[in-house]
């Protein structure tokens, strides 16, 4: 059914016009009408094509890769509806770039997901709605209002329809434990946890398990497998400790460089992941299923604007 408020405008950037489309078809509402289009030299230049004056405004738009266009083409849309007087810009940004880079882990680095937040909020953004965030905390770099979905629901429902028997839910590190805990208690079953260590960044040295893992199936659960060289090092340790087969899911498939040869190769039997991250056809392989988190941000969505409690959609 068509929703009937004409102040709610959904708005699509370059990053996930497939899941825009989705989340807007699930409201009830036509995407809003604009124009990105670049000058010779690169720069971005966008148009709103519609009246969005006193408007609640909410923007789609993942900063997955290439994250600094997206990025930009969103800072710049951002300014576009607070000069053509929206009453709120909402920031729907199922991945949200940069997390990763949310501490000081040695001397002289930057806090690059506080930096975001910062530009974020001084180009005009009133609120951010994201799903799994790589640090929880990262919420606390905003000073508005950030609602943060998680994707466990969504990927537990899939694999409770599987019906796999004597489930083991693995965390691929000590920081994900609380993320494999939801999704145990969701399957009703233990977990494992890998003790590993990382020498230099997207470089994973398996070391130990940790929990019952001989005879089970074990699903890893993830929230980003960027270039899957932990995940199958964790796939190939877990059978090597009698595990009788091995499923992966995370929310974010960034799936970079070797990921695809990789999860081709690996002893993963199925890897489920969302569509906070548009999959292009040469990464669409068979044993990678996706799931959509349209249903998800619309219910979000429809709950922001009408001024009820999202806190529901959290569990």
């Amino acid at each position: 059914m068509p929703y009937t408020d004409p102040s709610l405008k959904v708005f699509s950037l370059n990053s996930n016009p497939e899941l825009a489309k989705s989340i807007a078809d699930h409201i009830g509402v036509e995407l809003g009408k604009i124009t990105v289009s670049h000058f010779s030299d690169g720069e971005i230049q966008i148009n709103i094509e519609e009246s969005i004056r006193g408007c609640d405004v909410y923007v789609v738009q993942s900063t997955s890769a290439p994250v600094n266009q997206h990025m930009m083409e969103l800072l710049i849309m951002i300014d576009a509806l607070k000069r053509a007087s929206a009453k709120t810009i909402n920031i729907i940004m199922p991945y949200y770039g940069y997390a990763r880079q949310d501490r000081k882990a040695r001397s002289r680095e930057p806090i690059t997901s506080k930096l975001i937040a910062d530009i974020l909020q001084t180009a005009g953004a009133t609120r951010v709605l994201t799903l799994d965030l790589h640090a929880p905390q990262i919420q606390g770099f905003f000073d508005i209002p950030i609602d943060h979905l998680v994707g466990v629901p969504i990927l537990s429902d899939y694999f409770e329809k599987k019906n796999l028997e004597d489930i083991v839910v693995v965390s691929p590190d000590h920081g994900g434990v609380v993320r494999a805990r939801r999704m145990a208690d969701r399957l009703k079953a233990p977990i494992a946890i890998i003790d590993k260590r990382r020498p230099r960044p997207n470089v994973a040295e398996v070391m130990n398990i940790i929990g019952e893992i001989k005879g089970k199936t074990a699903i890893i659960i993830d929230d980003i497998i960027d270039t899957a060289g932990t995940l199958t090092l964790a796939a190939n340790a877990l059978r090597e400790k009698g595990a009788t087969a091995v499923y992966a899911a995370c929310s974010h498939p960034v799936l970079s460089g070797p990921a695809i040869e990789r999860i081709q190769n690996s002893q993963i039997k199925e890897l489920v992941v969302t569509n906070s991250i548009p999959l292009p056809k040469e990464k669409q392989i068979d044993n990678i299923t996706q799931l959509s988190v349209a249903p998800l941000f619309s219910e979000a969505i429809i709950r922001i604007h009408e001024q009820q409690s999202v806190s529901v959609l959290f569990d």
